[in-house]
């Protein structure tokens, strides 16, 4: 990196922002591999009112935290601590991130290297972030991207990075996941809706980064190794498409409630009609379960009312 540049980076004031939920096995060595970064100003965990010791490790692990009233899940952890990062502690970029993901050690080395001058079809970026790797097998994607311009769909590194430009695929992020945000963005955007709760809330940040205009990348040769979650999506109508089952009733709820929004606000009526069609055809003819579509629909009501508070009665 030209000197000028890395004297323009080292000036701007970065925080981290974890989120975490009872996965103090997990938490500690992300906050260890934090600590060792040097480019950080800021380490801050937001606890959503964890019961499992996270609360009192973090009294002596030497990082800021904040302890939450409650659970008040992804969303709500993300809304407290970015805007902590943005108003408390001046911070002109924020690498946010849940607490099972581990950055690798040059991670946001190389994420900062996009804020760089552009060279050969580069822009500056205003929301990027790095690959997410299965920790087991560092090859393989943990959650697939589908590439911009089409329908392919890679789910190993090397095919994403074939598919990048200037190491860069560009219009694509997995939020939440070691991204980095400009405060110019989040003054321009606001932060993440916390009455969303879990499922959906990060996808909404990415929409809304996206009709304001953001520059929003991967950079396909930084990585955030995460535990594998299975294969994502499950196929349906003769495997023509997929649909994200889980069987949580909590994380279903706040699905059916959010992505009914989303899609409402960013893409139109047509996509929930398509989406409510998927919802319907799944819990009646590819894993039938009625119940699932009556749940589906009182999310989706009280979300389109400003009712946020139906995931409550699923919670533990």
């Amino acid at each position: 990196m030209p000197q000028s540049a890395s004297r323009r980076v080292a000036a701007v004031r970065i925080a981290a922002v974890v989120v975490t939920y009872n996965r103090l096995h997990l938490l500690q060595p992300l906050v260890a591999r934090l600590r060792q970064v040097a480019r950080l100003d800021t380490v801050l965990v937001v606890d959503n009112a964890s019961t499992d010791g996270t609360g009192e490790w973090l009294q002596g692990a030497g990082v800021e935290h904040r302890t939450l009233d409650r659970n008040r899940g992804g969303a709500g952890g993300f809304h407290v601590g970015l805007r902590a990062a943005i108003e408390e502690h001046d911070a002109d970029l924020v690498w946010l991130m849940d607490d099972d993901g581990l950055p690798d050690p040059d991670c946001l080395d190389r994420l900062l290297a996009e804020t760089s001058p552009p060279t050969g079809s580069g822009q500056r970026l205003d929301f990027w972030g790095p690959l997410v790797v299965d920790e087991g097998d560092p090859d393989r994607l943990v959650f697939p991207i589908r590439l911009p311009g089409g329908t392919r769909v890679v789910h190993d590194v090397a095919s994403a990075r074939a598919a990048a430009t200037d190491g860069r695929l560009t219009g694509i992020v997995i939020p939440f996941n070691g991204v980095l945000v400009t405060r110019d963005l989040v003054e321009r955007i606001g932060y993440p809706r916390a009455e969303f709760f879990i499922w959906g809330d990060d996808h909404e940040y990415r929409l809304r980064a996206e009709a304001a205009g953001a520059r929003i990348a991967t950079v396909v040769d930084a990585a955030v190794r995460h535990p594998s979650v299975g294969d994502l999506g499950t196929p349906m109508m003769f495997g023509r498409t997929t649909y994200n089952h889980t069987p949580s009733d909590l994380k279903h709820y706040c699905m059916a409630r959010n992505n009914t929004l989303n899609l409402r606000v960013y893409r139109g009526w047509p996509h929930v009609l398509l989406f409510w069609l998927k919802t319907v055809w799944f819990y009646l003819l590819t894993k039938p379960q009625p119940g699932r579509i009556v749940m589906s629909a009182r999310a989706a009501y009280a979300g389109l009312r400003g009712d946020f508070s139906g995931h409550e009665r699923y919670l533990p």
